[in-house]
């Protein structure tokens, strides 16, 4: 079952912490702010509310008729506050009605044994509180939206910076050995980003000179046997006559070739060879060496262009594609031009799974059979001789109709060199295009 994943950036990942973060904080202070302004306006009108009633209960005594909104022995007024004042005491109540309004109530008791209470709406109190509660809700909107705003800035720098490591990490993993990740981070201030980049660097260098050692011995090796192996095909010939005689001079000649494939990788392993481009008209080329290297062969020009490449290091582009058609496919072989696209295909069992997964391996064939012959350097000669090219070299299995053949193998392998629309320099870099304006 495949696994559900969500990409998403770093930068609001942050926005989205801090605004949570906000959220929470804003919320939890507005709460506390509006408990303790609401209990300290309600105390206030407690206050002022029994300040009131006692100036009234005064007047009541001189015998003045109390003013509206006080009465005497009131029936609506609550019973815990009217048994607290018939006990001598004075006191306040606070009742909430339908409307979400506060309304105070306030009791004294007189010296006939009369309660006198005032009840009043403190609309004051409850608009104050509405508008304190209007602004918290817009101050909290506003420092999560300001901090969301503050959290994709910083996310942005920081993804920016990880952005351009990730980039120079794939130059890098390309075989550009002159890049390095903490110039492409850049910046002043030192982070976790730096940290990375400094390891990613580290392990690249210490990755180069593994890398670079090896080439060097597997070169030094090829080289110490160049000798030996021409002095073994000389006295091979000197041998006389028989299938012992052949049986050497074919063994001699395959180790030569070997020892020569794997100079060759070795010089493309460094990245120092540089094509001698020529203009060549790719059909016409293509069809000629084909013809020289295999007459079997079927070609196709469907379309013809000339095209600035290195013809020696097509033709051995060409020479091993057809040789590995040859060795692991079957008949007919077809090479097919258009453009600047060439095919060659074969109707054999295909490329191996690991081969289409992973590219073309030095020393791994296409036969499960570790007796069978080659070694594996053809495929890998010739992805970097189109690597020189500026090209690249691809590979991919056909379907016979209903899926697979007989054996149960795909029924042909197409290997398809892409060469470039501009060839690369003397360096080996690519020129830089200026397109017009307008």
């Amino acid at each position: 079952m495949r696994r559900f994943t969500l990409r998403t950036g770093i930068r609001w990942k942050i926005a989205l912490a801090i605004a949570a973060v906000g959220t929470l904080i804003t919320v939890a202070l507005s709460l506390v702010v509006h408990s303790a302004a609401r209990t300290s306006m309600l105390e206030s009108a407690r206050e002022t509310q029994l300040d009131r009633v006692q100036f009234i209960s005064r007047n009541a005594e001189a015998g003045r008729k109390p003013p509206m909104g006080a009465k005497l022995n009131d029936p609506d007024l609550p019973g815990e506050l009217r048994e607290k004042a018939r006990s001598g005491r004075r006191g306040t109540y606070i009742q909430e009605n339908p409307r979400g309004l506060p309304e105070v109530w306030a009791a004294v008791p007189l010296g006939n044994g009369q309660v006198l209470s005032l009840h009043t709406q403190f609309r004051e109190s409850a608009n104050m509180v509405r508008d304190l509660d209007r602004a918290l809700v817009v101050g909290s909107l506003a420092v999560v939206i300001a901090g969301s705003a503050l959290g994709v800035l910083i996310g942005e720098q920081i993804s920016r910076r990880l952005r351009k490591a990730a980039a120079a990490a794939q130059r890098v993993a390309h075989g550009d050995p002159d890049v390095r990740v903490r110039d492409a981070v850049g910046g002043v201030v030192r982070d976790e980003t730096d940290d990375l980049a400094r390891a990613v660097d580290a392990m690249a260098d210490a990755l180069q000179q593994r890398l670079e050692a090896e080439r060097r011995v597997t070169a030094d090796i090829a080289h110490e046997l160049r000798t030996p192996v021409t002095g073994l095909l000389t006295a091979a010939e000197l041998l006389p006559p028989g299938r012992p005689t052949e049986l050497v001079r074919d063994r001699a000649q395959a180790l030569r070739v070997l020892v020569e494939d794997v100079l060759e990788v070795a010089r493309l392993d460094s990245a120092s060879e540089r094509a001698e481009l020529q203009d060549v008209a790719l059909g016409e080329f293509v069809s000629r060496r084909v013809t020289s290297l295999m007459p079997e062969a079927s070609v196709r020009v469907v379309a013809d262009e000339i095209v600035s490449t290195d013809p020696r290091r097509l033709e051995r582009i060409l020479g091993n594609l057809l040789a590995n058609a040859a060795r692991y496919g079957r008949a007919p072989v077809q090479v097919d031009v258009e453009g600047r696209v060439v095919r060659v295909r074969d109707h054999g069992p295909g490329f191996p799974e690991a081969l289409l997964r992973e590219g073309p391996s030095r020393f791994r064939t296409g036969s499960t059979d570790r007796a069978g012959v080659g070694h594996g350097l053809g495929l890998t000669i010739a992805e970097g001789q189109a690597r020189v090219l500026g090209a690249r070299l691809t590979f991919r299995n056909v379907a016979a109709p209903g899926g697979v053949d007989r054996e149960g193998a795909a029924a042909g392998a197409v290997a398809v060199l892409w060469l470039p629309e501009h060839a690369p320099t003397a360096t080996g870099s690519f020129p830089v295009i200026q397109v017009p304006q307008g």
